[in-house]
């Protein structure tokens, strides 16, 4: 049987870590996605260090942390300070293709190590999807002609034929590429990268409907939020009742339940086509950043709360990778462990200053945690008050905000919808976190402390000045 083994990374976008019938959600339907973890690992405490896409997917792509790679926040800026994953794996003799969403780098057509890149979303109005939808459907006015925001709360059902959606088109992508163009003389290594469930929030219209027609749950709504005055659609805070907070999460559930269904085949196909091969194979599902989702005013990312930074993170192998199947944990890990983690698997050559670890000793049980704590951060994007710092080490979840001085502090175990601040109720406890913080930041060069106190910064950019992104 050859050494290397075929891997496979599944990504979906804003993907909230939560909305998984493993986790136990009242609503939403995946059991193809839970398979992954019964028969292989589930991550209770997987994180995106940055949760919003162009510095989520960074992380995954460097295996480093926003406060090595450079990039800490919503700032587009081309990776220049070290090897990626898929570049990586190619070095080590990989076909390394991507299909779907792009990776959301600088330049955007840059391959950063895949060797071929099938586009296809819901924003882009010159992708090969959009190229493909308009010659199936010309005249219709493509994706855009649903009306509905790439960004907003809206929903509705999908107005096209449900092979057209974008979910089936990259699935079928996929497939196609594992017929036609897979090179079998060499090892593979494929990006499966989907937009939903990213609004808009347009599900065919058998998923709107399967939610629209049962009991959906409650967004988490804290003793600390105020509910914003006014909101519009693509507004970050909103107060969402009634029929326009049903239909979006309907919409949002929909989208998920979709990507399940059309996984079953696909990783079938993959696996199938690993046997024939006679490679041993690894798949790895997770997705950017969550999704607020209503959860104490707020919608969309870039925040530091559950529904933003905790993602879905899934490890399924061939019995040679030796996984503990069903294992699950609550030990803090995130998007740059993935790196690692494939690399491993891969047998090829980890390089130095990644902030990731493989995962594969945990799924083994030789430990029972990679790390102790784990930083969060996002500059200003939506506000300047939105900006945020963060620790946890898989129960307890420390917040800072940089602009306000503000404090939160939750326990995970007890509070998984962070509704109860115990910043002032514990404050022995809130600084031992608040010392924990300062010696994290001590060395950053934006002035968030003089080694004794947190302070606001002299400035805070996107782009973390004098690191990985000067070149």
């Amino acid at each position: 049987m050859p050494e290397q083994p075929n891997l496979l990374l599944i990504m979906t976008d804003q993907h909230r870590g939560d909305t998984l019938s493993l986790e136990g959600h009242p609503a939403v339907l995946t059991p193809n996605i839970d398979a992954l973890g019964i028969e292989g690992a589930h991550f209770q405490r997987a994180y995106s260090t940055c949760p919003s896409c162009i510095p989520a997917r960074r992380a995954l792509l460097t295996g480093q942390y926003p406060a090595t790679n450079g990039l800490g926040g919503f700032v587009g800026h081309p990776i220049t300070s070290s090897p990626t994953l898929p570049q990586a794996l190619h070095d080590a003799g990989y076909q390394t293709e991507l299909v779907g969403r792009t990776m959301h780098q600088e330049p955007p057509d840059k391959r950063y190590g895949y060797d071929h890149m099938v586009h296809g979303s819901t924003y882009e109005l010159h992708d090969v999807y959009a190229k493909w939808l308009e010659e199936q459907a010309p005249g219709a006015g493509g994706y855009r002609s649903a009306g509905i925001s790439s960004n907003g709360w809206t929903a509705r059902p999908w107005h096209l034929a449900d092979h057209l959606h974008p979910t089936a088109w990259i699935v079928e992508e996929g497939k196609r590429f594992l017929r036609h163009a897979r090179d079998a003389s060499c090892p593979l290594f494929l990006t499966l990268s989907f937009y939903a469930p990213h609004p808009p929030l347009i599900p065919p219209a058998f998923y709107l409907d399967r939610y629209l027609r049962i009991p959906l749950p409650d967004p988490y709504i804290g003793d600390w939020p105020t509910p914003p005055a006014h909101h519009l659609v693509d507004s970050a805070r909103v107060n969402l009742r009634g029929e326009a907070l049903r239909s979006a999460r309907a919409g949002y559930y929909g989208l998920i339940n979709h990507i399940d269904d059309q996984l079953f085949w696909f990783i079938q196909t993959f696996i199938g086509l690993s046997h024939r091969e006679g490679r041993e194979w690894l798949v790895v599902f997770t997705s950017d950043h969550g999704e607020m989702l209503g959860d104490h005013y707020y919608f969309r990312k870039c925040e530091p709360y559950e529904g933003s930074a905790r993602v879905p993170l899934l490890i399924r192998g061939s019995s040679g990778f030796g996984i503990n199947q069903g294992m699950s944990t609550k030990a803090p890990v995130c998007l740059e462990d993935v790196m690692p983690t494939m690399l491993d698997a891969a047998g090829a050559p980890i390089p130095d200053g990644l902030d990731g670890r493989s995962l594969l000793p945990l799924v083994r049980g030789e430990c029972d945690r990679v790390r102790d704590v784990l930083p969060g951060e996002h500059s200003p994007c939506y506000s300047k008050e939105q900006a945020f710092h963060s620790l946890t080490d898989g129960r307890w979840k420390y917040i800072w905000r940089p602009f306000t001085g503000a404090e939160q502090l939750f326990d995970l175990d007890t509070d998984p919808g962070e509704c109860n601040n115990l910043a002032a109720v514990q404050p022995d406890a809130t600084a031992h976190w608040r010392g924990q913080l300062i010696d994290w930041l001590k060395d950053r060069p934006e002035g968030f402390t003089d080694g004794k106190r947190l302070l606001e910064p002299r400035e805070y950019p996107g782009i973390i000045p004098g690191v990985g992104c000067t070149a």
